[in-house]
């Protein structure tokens, strides 16, 4: 795969050392390792096949073989250690990017790193970040995307799809981590001038699902409903509630209604 995807490859950075697997535990456990060995800021991991995906939360990321994109990109940033969060909307917004001019789909974005096709989720993104003396050492940008997975477990087919249900036809994973590579590279040297979200802060929430949608905020020990209103620069989730006043939420799980059966 690594011929293929050089083949498509226009970056100066993300993806220029780059590393593949026909099968591995977990593209983002391997990224950091290679994080603590030294790994070059752009290092990408990718494999064909993952027996201990990650998902957020410690969930498990489902993981066939020869049909999804499974990478994680390493980054090691010069900003300050408050900031790696909004990467996640960074490369979620790249994600989508990446599937609307390459495949011509109505890629939305559920708040704040779920890309959805037709309401249902197709790719996830883990941001896990390490430190050294108070400073960012590095960042890993894990990436699963379902492309030509045919069939979904029965018990996710009520929120999860792929590329290939959705559109009818087979994709190169090749083309698109390229592309999303690309996107990437490009928003992120965007972010590190503009020093938050700004440049994109437009473009992501026209594309946020959760705009102008009913919310139900799930924090710990406390849940509420609102009205979603979209990200401000620095990736906070503006919502007002149903009382009137506005808040603005960073962590903290968001449910959407209509998405993923919250109805």
């Amino acid at each position: 795969m690594e011929e293929e995807i050089r083949r498509f490859l226009k970056t100066k950075w993300a993806g220029q050392n780059l590393f593949c697997y026909d099968e591995i535990d977990s593209t983002n456990t391997c990224v950091l390792k290679l994080g603590e060995a030294g790994a070059m800021h752009g290092t990408v991991v990718v494999a064909d096949q993952q027996n201990m995906g990650k998902g957020r939360r410690g969930r498990n990321w489902v993981s066939p073989p020869k049909t999804n994109i499974y990478m994680s990109l390493l980054l090691r940033p010069c900003f300050e250690a408050v900031k790696a969060p909004m990467l996640t909307l960074l490369m979620a917004y790249s994600v989508a990017e990446a599937l609307m001019e390459l495949e011509q789909v109505d890629a939305k974005i559920k708040w704040p790193n779920d890309i959805v096709l037709n309401k249902k989720k197709i790719c996830g993104i883990l941001t896990e970040m390490m430190m050294k003396e108070q400073a960012i050492d590095y960042v890993v940008i894990g990436v699963g995307v379902n492309v030509n997975v045919e069939s979904i477990p029965q018990e996710l087919r009520e929120s999860a799809t792929s590329l290939r249900i959705e559109t009818g036809r087979e994709l190169s994973r090749a083309a698109l981590l390229a592309r999303v590579l690309e996107k990437f590279e490009e928003n992120y040297e965007q972010f590190c001038k503009a020093g938050d979200l700004s440049l994109i802060q437009d473009g992501y929430n026209r594309i946020l699902v959760n705009a102008g949608n009913q919310v139900r905020i799930l924090e710990p020990g406390n849940e509420y409903h609102g009205l979603a209103h979209g990200i401000n620069h620095l990736g906070e989730l503006q919502v007002e509630k149903e009382d009137g006043t506005e808040v603005s939420i960073f962590a903290g799980e968001v449910s959407v209604r209509g998405i993923y059966g919250y109805v």
